[in-house]
């Protein structure tokens, strides 16, 4: 399957955090394909004068959708971020890794609407709103093939 993650940082030293959270990603996820430039954003639905720093990447796995986000929940939570944004409450993080699409090896569309899993925060498929956020539309179509 191939994913279309969004990785964002807006805290620290972003780039660096970013390109170590690729790193685990291929570590712990699966194959690396594809990668977008930089893109640099004020923050989206909070006010912070740290403004972000994000990504858009594809990765080939055989991890299955959910399997994918607790590995991602995993890797932030190593990268120092502490708390997740629940309920549009949002705030400045060291790192925030979304799913944002997802294919199967034939290349259809897969869709998941879990929500308020015990385990880990809700997974919707496509992300619902990538489409209102220039951070992850832009890059995400650089990369989209």
């Amino acid at each position: 399957m191939t994913y279309y993650l969004s990785l964002g940082s807006n805290l620290g030293a972003r780039e660096q955090t970013i390109h170590e959270a690729l790193k685990r990603i291929g570590q712990q996820v699966g194959t690396i394909l594809r990668c977008s430039s930089f893109f640099y954003s004020e923050p989206w639905g909070f006010d912070s004068p740290n403004a972000f720093c994000n990504l858009c990447c594809a990765v080939e796995t055989t991890l299955m959708p959910m399997e994918v986000l607790i590995a991602t929940q995993a890797i932030e939570r190593s990268l120092g971020r502490t708390k997740k944004s629940t309920d549009g409450q949002y705030h400045d993080r060291p790192i925030d890794i979304d799913l944002i699409r997802a294919y199967d090896n034939c290349g259809k569309e897969i869709h998941v609407q879990m929500v308020n899993d015990q385990m880990v925060n809700s997974l919707v498929l496509p992300h619902p709103l990538w489409q209102q956020r220039d951070f992850v539309r832009i890059p995400l179509a650089e990369i989209m093939l």
